[in-house]
């Protein structure tokens, strides 16, 4: 869903903390039995399955997650994250985190706490987005928090608190490495001049990476966390010069992401979002072949930043309600069809050149999420695997950051192929059969099959 003029809105709802002495006692709990506890080095950091500035596939909790719910289902989520280790990404405000500083130096972390309890003792590697900022950084009033204005900048006179915030955080959790500034330029877009203010973005970016960097020089730094919006082809709308049969990207995107990466005090990663589909919810040429737009963007990204490449959020589904991101209905998709096209966006992206990616999991309280990685933890006989966290868990083990998969000629444009010496990963990107080659073997595959062949 779209609002001023160029920015995306991604619903950021909350859970309301219980009683903080409650929490925090349950956290700390978790926290002692979390793996790796023992094992922490001088600092206190525990053993990081990911120390360099790639960490691989993985996901980004939202409102609703394996922390909270029916305690027989929150179980049976944890036990499959602990089955299937991935990086996992929280925001440190909304999406399930509370304000974590509602006035000037009175912290509230009970939240937070809790979920990256949760990621360390599944074992996951933890990801912080520092996002979004405490009402009183944004011209709210201390001590409370206006939901409805969760998506504001921090005003600039606030910035330093902000990057001071990033800083406490960084140091509050030790065995988090990896750190990505801001998201989605929320809040930075400027009505009267109709473009992005990379400016103040930038500056708040900086800060932030120096007090990062302070609190400890080996923590991975990333941004801008952009979205890639692009136009269908014939619609010249702020074209640029970064285009391909999906049509070209915004040109305001452009100047924002020349201006940061230009200006900026440095960066470990280059981090963006996007959807296969235009800012107008329109394909092309379809919704299998948009995806290129990963691949073709990645590409340029690399040449233009030399950087290890993540995506923070990527999107192949237009919503029922027309929503975008995290909020709308994806009924109208089979899960066959859905789990086909994330499976080509993941092929485009990794030939792109993305070492890492964050899957946005879709949130529901209900007994249906279409695109969920598990059944709701709401519910009692929730927390059960669902076929986009059978492909996610599976992509991030078949190709870790050390991996370099490649394009892989299937003999037909119709099967997508990925892969690397020892793991090959075909897509059927139509809803009739299909045959692909691999290694000289004819393989007969159904309409939207997604299949995983082992190399010798």
């Amino acid at each position: 869903m779209r609002r001023h003029g160029g920015e995306r809105q991604t619903t950021g709802f909350v859970v309301v903390a219980g009683v903080a002495a409650l929490a925090m006692a349950l956290v700390t709990l978790v926290m002692c039995t979390a793996p790796g506890q023992r094992d922490r080095d001088a600092k206190g950091r525990a053993p990081s399955r990911a120390a360099g500035p790639a960490v691989g596939w993985g996901f980004t909790h939202t409102q609703f997650s394996a922390d909270q719910g029916a305690e027989p289902a929150r179980d049976r989520a944890a036990r499959l994250l602990s089955d299937r280790p991935m990086p996992q990404n929280q925001h440190i405000m909304g999406w399930g985190a509370q304000n974590p500083e509602p006035s000037p130096g009175r912290y509230d972390f009970a939240d937070l706490d809790r979920r990256i309890a949760l990621i360390r003792r599944t074992g996951g590697t933890p990801v912080v987005t520092l996002c979004c900022a405490p009402d009183w950084m944004k011209g709210g009033t201390a001590g409370g928090t206006d939901w409805d204005a969760l998506e504001k900048a921090p005003d600039p006179a606030h910035y330093a608190d902000f990057a001071a915030l990033a800083g406490k955080i960084a140091r509050r959790y030790p065995d988090v490495r990896h750190f990505v500034v801001w998201n989605e330029f929320k809040g930075f877009f400027d009505d009267a001049e109709g473009r992005w203010d990379y400016e103040g973005y930038t500056r708040l970016y900086n800060l932030v990476h120096k007090e990062l960097k302070e609190a400890d020089a080996g923590n991975q730094v990333g941004g801008p966390y952009l979205v890639m919006d692009s136009h269908v082809p014939g619609d010249d709308t702020y074209a640029s010069r970064l285009k391909g049969p999906w049509g070209s990207i915004d040109q305001r995107t452009l100047d924002a992401f020349d201006y940061w990466n230009r200006h900026k005090a440095g960066a470990d990663f280059v981090v963006v979002d996007g959807s296969s589909y235009s800012k107008d919810d329109r394909y092309a040429p379809g919704p299998f072949t948009a995806a290129r737009k990963f691949a073709d963007v990645g590409r340029w990204l690399r040449q233009e930043t030399g950087l290890p490449l993540w995506w923070a959020e990527w999107y192949v589904e237009i919503t029922d309600d027309g929503a975008r991101g995290g909020g709308g209905d994806r009924a109208g998709w089979s899960e066959r069809r859905r789990v086909a096209a994330q499976a080509t966006a993941l092929v485009e992206m990794a030939a792109g050149g993305a070492t890492s990616g964050f899957y946005w999991n879709p949130e529901t309280e209900g007994e249906h999420c279409p695109g969920c990685l598990w059944t709701s933890t709401e519910q009692d006989d929730g927390g059960r695997e669902l076929p986009m966290m059978t492909l996610l868990s599976r992509f991030s083990r078949a190709f870790p950051p050390t991996a370099r998969p490649r394009e892989f000629d299937t003999g037909t444009t119709r099967i997508l192929g990925l892969a690397d010496d020892r793991t090959a990963l075909l897509v059927n990107t139509a809803d009739r059969r299909g045959t692909a080659t691999v290694d000289g073997e004819d393989l007969t595959l159904d309409g939207y099959e997604v299949r995983w062949v082992e190399r010798s």
